[in-house]
C-alpha cells in the first residue's frame, strides 16, 4: 500500500476525487497510515482494517449521486507509488445507507451567514495552497431532490429557473455583470454582519457550464500551472453495474477556463476515454487512454491537447509512471501484472518483467543510480516468493537483472524513496526491516529491542532522516513516532501513542502534521490517560509542549484556560479531498502562519469547534471563525481566502490581508454553489482561482473562474515588509539557529510577487542540551538525562573495530538531524573517538542466510557467522559442516558474504563454528535439517536442578501442531540426539556446572529449535518473587524480555547483599502476572564443608527476605516506571538437597502410597471375582478403549516371546504408523506438566 501525506512539497497538482467507493472495495480496503503534510509516507507492512466512517450526528440519512471529480496538474506523477489509484469504483444510490459528513441533506438552507455563525462542520486535513498531491481522494456530493437552485437565491425570485445552459458565452457576461454590480462588505465582531463598503475592490468572475454532461458522474480536471492557460477536463459516465465507462467528453480551454471547447471530434466521436496523463517534464505532451471495454489504445498529443494520434495497445494499462527527467520515458503496468516500458512516449512498448507487485516499481533516482533508465521493482518468483529486482528498461532480460537483496522479501514491502530503499523480511514469525542508504548494502533497521512492531510505516524521508510510525505489540489504535539517524538505521523514540483516525476510504491516518516553512516543527495528537491532547515541538520531537489557548474569544470575552489542565487542541486529520483545505493549513512561503480547526478544553473534541490562527509559529493563537471553513493562501501566502465547508451551498468567499484579524466578504456566484473543489494559484504569474461544483444535483458541471488581481492595489515595495523573528516561547534559538524572516506588514493591500524572499538571515547558536536527543539504546530519565535502557549494553564495541583503529564511543546523546548549533556543549555530547581494545571473541552466532534450519538436498546453503564482540581482523574462524568437511578463515572479514556449502546426503548435521584469537575463543552450534522449513518451539526446563536426580524437560510447540511431531533432544555435550515422539523427556545430570539443552521439533516439513542452560548443584536455596502490577503492562511474554528483566532484578538484589554474583540466579516465569524465582547457589569450592555452606545460604536468605519485606529492592524499567520486588511466601523455602532426610510426615505419606498401590493391585488381580467391578468394566468397555487407544483388554491377547520384540527403530516406525491411523487429533493430545523446579 502507499501511505499518503496530503500535499507533498515539491509536487504540482495531481488529484483524484471519488464521490463514493464500492461496498466490495470498502470491505477489502487496505490499511494506510497518513500524515497530514509529510512527504508520501509508505507502509512496509500491510494490515487489514475495517472501514469506519465518522459522520456528523446531525446529518439525516440520504442518498448520494455517483459523482467523482479529479483535479490534476499537467505533468504530475507520483514517483513513490508508481501507479494511478483513481480507478472508477463506487456504489449505486441504493447501496449508501447514509450521508457522509461532508454531504448536505435535501432541503438545506442556502442562507449565506457571515463568519462566526453556527453551522455544520466537516473535518479533514491537508496542506492548503499547494494543491494536487493527493490522487485518489474521495469527495461526496448529495443527491438533492428538493427545489432547484432558484430556491437558494436571496433576492426572493423563486420562479427563476437558472441560466440558459445552451448559451455559455452569455453566461460569462451575465455573471460578470452581476459581480460588478454587487457591493462588498466587511464584517467585524462589533456589528456581527458588517457594514457596507462601496470602495471595496471587486472580483472578476465568469462561469462556464459543461453542457450536455449532466449525466456524467466523473470528471478529471487538468491545469498545468507554470503560466500555461490550457485547462483540460475529461468527464465520463461510469456505469457501476457493469464496472466500466460508457460515455466520455473531453473539454479544452485556452484562456484559463473562461471558455471550453468540446474535443470529441479530435479524438474520435465514438471513442470512449478513461484516463488522461501529462508528461511532467514537458507539459505539452499528453497521453490519453481509451476504455479497454471498447478498445485498447493510447492517444498522444504534443501540442497541449490540440490534436491527437492514436496507437493500438496489446495490453490494458492500469497505471503509468513517467520518468522524472526524460520526457519520452514511461512505465506502464497492465491488468495481468506485467510491467512495460516505452522510450518514445507511448508509441512502442517493451515487456520488462512479469508478475510485478502493484504499486511497487520505481524509476531510478538521479544522483544515486548510475543508469538513468534503471527500474526498481518487486517481482514474484514461480514458486510464489517475492524478490527485489533491478534492471535497465530497454534490456531487462534474465541475464541483465540484478538482485540487490539476495533473499526473499515480504510482498508489497519494497519502497524506493529519496536516499533510502526499504524492505521487510519475515524472521521467526517477527517482521524484520532492512534499509539501504544511498544504494549501499542492506542493513537491518534497529528499533528499541522490545518495540516488537506489529506494523511499521515510513512517514517521510525528506530531511536527511527517516520518520517512522510503529505500532508496537501492545498498541491498537495508536502508533509511536520514531526518528532515525542520517543513514536510517538507528531509531529513537520521538513520541508515544500518537492518535490515528480512520479515513473514509479505510485508510488509517496518523494525527501528525509537519508545519511548512519551519524546519523541525511538528504538531501531533497524543493519547494520554484516555484523553487526546495536541502537542507541538520545535526540535523534531526532542521536546513537546501543549498549545496555549487564546486569551479571548471572538466577542472579546476572556478565556480562562490554564496549562496544563486546559489548552488548545487541533484536528490534524488529512482531508479526503485535497482541493478542500482540510482542518489545518500552512505554507512554506508564509512561515509562522498556521490555520486550523480546533477546540479549547482539557482534551480534543469534535463538538463546539472553531477556526484558529497563529501568526508566530504556534506561540500564540487567535480565533477567527466559530464554525469550520476551508482556508487557502493567496499571493504566495500574503493573503488568506476562506470558504464555508462544502456541506452547504455558498456564493461568498472571505479574504484577509492582516493574518486573519479582519475579513472582507466577496461574492463569486449569483447562485449558491455546492463546491466540489477549488484550484488556487495554479499559475506562477496569474491571480486566478477556479471553483468546481454544481448548483444542484441535476445541473451540469459548473466551472467558475475568479480573477482576484483587482483586490491588490499595487505591488509591494520595501516599505511594505517587516522582519519577524522565529522563537519558541521567547527562546530565539530554534534548531540551533536564530532565524529572521521578511513578512508583509498586516493590512497592506499589495501584491508580493515571485521574487519575495522569506528568510532574511539565519545565525547559528551555541549548542545546548535541547539540541541533542537520546542516542539509540538510551532513554531520557526524569531528570532530563539520557541513560542506557535496561536491555542495552553501552560497553559493546562494534565487531568491525580492530586493534590499532578508532571507534566512536557514544555519550548517550546525538545531535538532532539538521540542527545547526555550534560549540557550547557539542563536544561534551558528541561521541568520542577512542582506540579499539583488544578483546576475546564473544557472542558468536551461526545462522543460515535465509534464517532456516533446513535445506533441500543438493542445494547451496549459505552460513552466516556473526560475532558481537572481538577483533574481526585478528580472529580466526573455523566452520565444521558436520558432514566430514570443514573450512578455516584467517579473519572474520572473509565471511561477510557468507560461507557456502552443498550437502550431498540428507540428514541432520551438527554445524559448529569456532572463533579464536590470542585472548580466547567462542563456539556455537547449529543443527541443520536438509528438507524442512522452520517455525517455532518453546523449551520448558528447570533453571536449577539437583545432581543425580531425574528432571523433566518439556518442549511446547506454539501454536499447537496439527501433525505428528518428532522431538530431537541434545542433552549436555552429547553429539547424537535422543529422539522421542513425546514432548517431554526425563534426564539425570551427574556433574555439577552449567549444562546446555537443545531441542528440535520436526513436523512434516517444519523444523523448530530452542536452547536453554541449566545449573546443576548438590543443593541450593530458592525464594519466590513477585512484582508491583505496573511491570505486567510492559511484559510482552517472550524469552528475551524475561532474560533481560532477570538480569536487572539480579543487579537490584546484589545491591542489598554481599553475595557473589555468580552464585545468585534469577528466573522469570512465563505468563502474566509476572513472577520469578531467586536461586542461591553454593560456592564451587566447598572445602569449608557442606554444613557451613548451608548456613551461609540461610544467612543470605534472611538478609534478602528482610530487604524484600521492607520494599528496598526495586529497579527502573523505563523513565518514570519503577518496579518493586516482593517476597511472595511468608516462610523461607527449605534447602533442596540430594541427601535423604525422612521426617515422620514423609514416612506416613510413603506408607499411604504403598497401601494404595497394594489395593489397586489386588483389585486388578481379582477383578473377575468381584461382580460389580466386572459389570462396570463390561458397560464401559467401549469408552475405556477410546481412552486407551489401540491397547486391548480381552483375555485372548496372545503371548509373544522375547525374540518377537522389535528394535527401537522398528518401535518408532510402528508408533508413528499407529498415530497416523488413529488420526491427527489423538496424535497431538498432550498434558501440560510442571517441571521439577522453575520453568524458564
Amino acid at each position: 500500500m502507499e501511505t499518503w501525506a496530503g500535499l507533498c512539497p515539491g509536487l504540482h497538482l495531481s488529484l483524484g476525487i471519488w464521490v463514493m467507493i464500492t461496498a466490495h472495495t470498502l470491505q477489502n480496503a487496505k490499511a494506510e497510515i497518513t500524515c497530514a503534510s509529510c512527504t508520501s509516507p509508505v507502509q512496509l507492512h500491510l494490515e487489514e482494517l475495517q472501514l469506519g466512517m465518522r459522520t456528523d450526528p446531525t446529518e439525516e440519512p440520504g442518498t448520494l449521486k455517483n459523482i467523482r471529480v479529479e483535479f490534476r496538474e499537467l505533468g504530475v506523477t507520483d514517483q513513490n507509488t508508481g501507479v494511478d489509484d483513481d480507478r472508477e469504483t463506487g456504489v449505486s444510490v441504493e447501496d449508501v445507507p447514509q450521508l457522509p459528513q461532508d454531504v448536505s441533506p435535501d432541503g438545506v438552507s442556502a442562507k449565506e451567514d457571515a463568519p462566526g455563525s453556527s453551522g455544520k462542520s466537516h473535518r479533514g486535513s491537508d496542506e492548503a495552497g499547494e494543491p494536487g498531491e493527493g490522487e485518489g481522494a474521495a469527495l461526496r456530493r448529495a443527491k438533492r431532490s428538493g427545489p432547484e437552485f432558484a430556491e437558494f437565491s436571496e433576492s426572493g425570485r423563486t420562479g427563476w429557473t437558472g441560466v440558459d445552459a445552451g448559451a455559455p458565452e452569455d453566461r460569462g457576461s451575465l455573471f460578470d455583470g452581476h459581480k460588478q454590480g454587487r457591493s462588498e462588505f466587511r464584517w467585524n465582531r462589533d456589528e456581527g454582519r458588517g457594514n457596507n463598503r462601496q470602495d471595496e475592490p471587486k472580483l472578476t468572475s465568469s462561469t462556464f457550464s459543461l453542457t450536455g454532461d449532466s449525466a456524467h458522474n466523473h470528471a478529471v480536471v487538468y491545469w498545468s500551472g507554470q503560466n500555461s492557460s490550457v485547462i483540460l477536463i475529461l468527464t465520463k459516465l461510469y456505469d457501476f453495474h457493469i464496472g466500466s465507462v460508457t460515455e466520455s467528453t473531453l473539454w479544452r480551454s485556452t484562456d484559463y477556463g473562461s471558455t471550453y471547447e468540446r474535443m470529441n471530434d479530435k479524438v474520435g466521436s465514438k471513442t470512449v476515454l478513461s484516463y488522461l496523463y501529462v508528461c511532467p517534464t514537458n507539459k505539452r505532451k499528453i497521453m490519453v487512454l481509451t476504455d479497454p471495454e471498447f478498445e485498447s489504445s493510447v492517444l498522444i498529443s504534443s501540442d497541449e491537447g490540440a490534436s491527437y494520434q492514436k496507437y493500438r495497445l496489446t495490453f490494458y494499462v492500469l497505471s503509468l509512471l513517467f520518468h522524472p527527467t526524460e520526457e519520452d520515458w514511461a512505465l506502464a503496468y497492465s491488468h495481468d501484472q506485467k510491467l512495460y516500458s516505452s522510450m518514445d512516449f507511448g508509441r512502442k512498448w517493451q515487456l520488462i518483467h512479469e508478475h510485478v507487485t502493484p504499486n511497487r516499481f520505481y524509476w531510478s533516482v538521479s544522483g544515486l543510480d548510475k543508469e538513468p533508465d534503471l527500474v526498481h521493482m518487486e517481482a514474484h518468483t514461480p514458486d510464489g516468493n517475492v524478490q527485489y529486482v533491478t534492471c535497465r528498461a530497454p534490456m531487462c532480460t534474465e541475464a541483465n537483472r540484478n538482485y540487490p537483496f539476495s533473499g526473499f522479501i515480504d510482498i508489497s514491502s519494497l519502497v524506493v524513496q529519496d536516499d533510502y530503499i526499504f524492505i521487510q523480511v519475515p524472521t521467526s514469525g517477527r517482521a524484520t526491516y532492512y534499509v539501504s542508504y544511498k544504494r549501499d548494502s542492506f542493513i537491518q533497521i534497529k528499533l528499541p529491542k522490545y518495540s516488537l512492531p506489529k506494523d511499521l510505516h515510513i512517514v517521510s524521508t525528506d530531511e536527511k532522516q527517516v520518520f517512522a510510525a510503529v505500532q508496537e505489540w501492545n498498541q491498537n489504535d495508536t502508533y509511536n513516532l520514531y526518528l532515525s539517524d542520517t543513514r536510517g538505521i538507528y531509531f529513537t523514540l520521538a513520541m508515544e501513542n500518537v492518535k490515528t483516525t480512520r479515513g473514509i476510504g479505510g485508510n488509517q491516518m496518523l494525527d501528525l502534521y509537519e508545519v511548512a516553512g519551519i524546519k523541525g516543527m511538528l504538531i501531533a495528537n497524543k493519547r494520554q490517560d484516555n484523553q487526546v491532547k495536541t502537542y507541538m515541538t520545535y526540535n523534531k520531537g526532542r521536546d513537546w509542549r501543549l498549545l496555549q489557548a487564546p486569551a479571548a474569544d471572538l466577542d472579546g470575552n476572556d478565556i480562562h484556560c490554564i496549562l496544563p489542565f486546559c489548552s488548545l487542541h487541533l484536528q490534524l486529520q488529512m482531508s479526503e479531498n485535497p482541493y478542500l483545505s482540510g482542518t489545518i493549513s500552512t505554507k512554506s512561503s508564509a512561515p509562522g502562519i498556521i490555520v486550523a480547526t480546533g477546540n479549547i478544553g482539557a482534551e480534543l473534541s469534535y463538538n463546539n469547534v472553531g477556526m484558529f490562527i497563529s501568526s508566530d509559529a504556534g506561540n500564540s493563537w487567535r480565533q477567527i471563525f466559530e464554525e469550520e471553513h476551508n482556508v487557502w493562501f493567496l499571493d504566495k501566502g500574503g493573503a488568506l481566502v476562506a470558504v464555508k465547508q462544502p456541506s452547504v451551498p455558498t456564493r461568498h468567499l472571505w479574504v484577509s490581508f492582516d493574518e486573519g484579524r479582519q475579513w472582507t466578504q466577496h461574492s463569486f456566484s449569483l447562485v449558491p454553489l455546492f463546491v466540489d473543489g477549488v484550484l488556487v494559484e495554479a499559475g506562477a504569474e496569474n491571480q486566478i482561482m477556479t471553483f468546481f461544483g454544481h448548483f444542484s444535483h441535476r445541473s451540469e458541471w459548473q466551472l467558475i473562474k475568479i480573477d482576484y488581481k483587482s483586490i491588490f492595489s499595487r505591488k509591494c515595495t520595501e516599505e511594505d515588509y517587516q522582519t519577524w523573528h522565529l522563537h519558541n516561547q521567547g527562546e530565539p534559538c530554534v534548531m540551533g539557529q536564530k532565524q529572521i524572516y521578511m513578512k508583509r506588514r498586516p493590512g497592506n493591500y499589495c501584491m508580493l510577487g515571485k521574487d519575495y524572499s522569506r528568510i532574511l538571515s539565519a545565525e547559528s547558536c551555541i549548542c545546548r542540551a535541547h539540541d541533542f536527543e537520546c542516542d539509540y539504546g538510551y532513554e531520557r530519565r526524569g531528570d532530563g538525562n539520557c541513560r542506557p535502557a535496561f536491555w542495552f549494553n553501552p560497553s559493546t564495541v562494534s565487531r568491525s573495530c580492530s586493534q590499532g583503529q578508532n571507534y566512536l564511543n557514544s555519550t548517550g546523546y546525538r545531535k538532532v538531524v539538521l540542527n545547526n548549533c555550534t560549540k557550547g556543549v557539542k563536544e561534551m555530547y558528541t561521541a568520542r573517538k577512542q582506540q579499539c581494545p583488544n578483546r576475546p571473541p564473544k557472542g558468536l552466532s551461526l545462522t543460515t542466510k535465509d534464517g532456516k534450519l533446513t535445506a533441500n538436498l543438493g542445494s547451496n546453503v549459505t552460513f552466516i557467522v556473526h560475532l558481537d564482540e572481538g577483533d574481526t581482523i585478528r580472529t580466526n574462524i573455523q566452520l565444521d559442516f558436520g558432514d566430514g568437511t570443514a573450512v578455516s578463515y584467517s579473519n572474520l572479514s572473509w565471511t561477510e558474504e557468507g560461507i557456502k556449502h552443498v550437502y550431498k546426503s540428507a540428514g541432520i548435521f551438527r554445524v559448529t563454528a569456532l572463533a579464536e584469537n590470542t585472548l580466547g575463543y567462542d563456539t556455537t552450534t547449529l543443527y541443520l535439517h536438509v528438507t524442512c522449513p522452520v517455525e517455532h518451539v518453546q523449551l520448558l526446563a528447570p533453571f536449577v536442578v539437583i545432581k543425580n536426580k531425574e528432571v523433566n524437560i518439556t518442549a511446547v510447540v506454539l501454536p499447537t501442531h496439527s501433525r505428528t511431531v518428532t522431538y530431537f533432544w541434545w542433552l549436555g555435550n552429547n553429539t547424537e540426539p535422543v529422539i522421542t515422539l513425546d514432548g517431554s523427556i526425563s534426564h539425570t545430570f551427574h556433574n555439577d556446572g552449567m549444562h546446555t539443552i537443545t531441542v528440535q521439533v520436526a513436523a512434516a516439513n517444519s523444523i523448530l529449535q530452542d536452547t536453554k542452560t541449566i545449573a546443576v548443584k548438590e543443593f541450593f536455596k530458592s525464594l519466590l518473587l513477585s512484582f508491583s502490577p505496573n511491570l505486567d503492562e510492559f511484559n510482552p511474554d517472550i524469552p528475551e524480555w524475561r532474560q533481560d528483566v532477570g538480569r536487572v532484578i539480579k543487579k537490584a538484589l546484589l545491591q542489598v547483599s554481599d553475595f557473589p554474583e555468580e552464585q545468585l540466579l534469577v528466573a522469570v516465569f512465563p505468563g502474566v502476572p509476572t513472577a520469578a524465582e531467586l536461586f542461591l547457589l553454593p560456592h564451587k569450592n566447598q572445602s569449608e564443608g557442606k554444613k557451613k555452606s548451608e548456613e551461609e545460604l540461610e544467612q543470605v536468605s534472611d538478609i534478602i527476605v528482610s530487604a524484600l519485606n521492607q520494599n528496598l529492592v526495586e529497579f527502573e524499567l523505563k523513565p518514570g516506571i519503577r518496579v518493586i520486588v516482593y517476597n511472595t511466601q511468608l516462610t523461607l523455602a527449605p534447602l533442596v538437597d540430594s541427601n535423604p532426610r525422612h521426617s515422620s510426615s514423609a514416612m506416613l505419606m510413603l506408607l499411604s502410597v504403598v497401601f494404595l498401590g497394594l489395593a489397586v493391585f489386588l483389585i486388578y488381580k481379582f477383578k473377575r471375582k468381584i461382580p460389580w467391578i466386572n459389570i462396570y468394566a463390561e458397560v464401559n468397555q467401549e469408552k475405556e478403549q477410546e481412552m486407551i487407544g489401540s491397547v486391548g483388554q480381552g483375555d485372548s491377547t496372545p503371548k509373544i516371546t522375547l525374540s518377537e520384540f522389535s528394535t527401537s527403530k522398528e518401535l518408532m516406525e510402528k508408533e508413528l504408523d499407529a498415530r497416523v491411523k488413529r488420526g491427527v487429533g489423538n496424535a497431538c493430545e498432550s498434558t501440560r506438566e510442571i517441571p521439577n523446579c522453575t520453568s524458564v
